[in-house]
């Protein structure tokens, strides 16, 4: 069985993983409508993942027997000032996103749950990656400046990205 107040903190985090996905689609959405296919595919594929953590995070409430609080998902924003800015919003998102987990790992030590520290390990580790990925790209986005050239290679590249590769 499950505290309430590890419930609720993980519903909170189910709508955040729900609202990240929206985010990414609407990221997606952005870079097709600026002609960059491969971003947008990049950022498809990233939503696809988000809707995977959050199904994690359903799927652990159901198995401790828990009630699912389904909020309503709010509306991300749609445009940015170019791929750079994109990106470094996305970055900061998952810092943001890093840091609720984090809350949550000690909320789980303070409750002294420990099937839910145990599960939320997955998703500290997670972060690391989602950081260092979307830190490497604002790098390399600021590498390539305003080079067009640069950006059509970089584009081709996030094209490369498959959505059923994700975990």
């Amino acid at each position: 069985m499950i505290s309430d107040k590890i419930q609720n903190a993980l519903n909170e985090q189910l709508n955040a993983e729900f609202y990240a996905a929206y985010l990414y689609l609407a990221m997606s959405a952005y870079f097709q409508s600026i002609n960059l296919g491969g971003f947008a595919t990049w950022m498809r594929a990233q939503a696809g993942e988000e809707l995977m953590h959050g199904m994690k995070v359903y799927d652990f409430i159901n198995d401790r027997e828990g009630d699912i609080d389904l909020k309503e998902v709010k509306s991300p924003s749609m445009k940015w000032d170019g791929p750079l800015a994109a990106f470094e919003y996305a970055y900061e998102h998952e810092r943001g996103v890093s840091a609720r987990i984090n809350h949550l790992v000690d909320l789980s030590l303070e409750e002294r749950d420990h099937a839910t520290n145990t599960f939320l390990q997955w998703f500290v580790t997670e972060q690391v990656e989602e950081e260092a990925t979307a830190h490497e790209i604002v790098h390399k986005l600021k590498l390539v400046g305003n080079d067009g050239n640069g950006l059509f290679l970089l584009d081709r590249d996030m094209g490369q990205r498959n959505a059923d590769d994700e975990e």
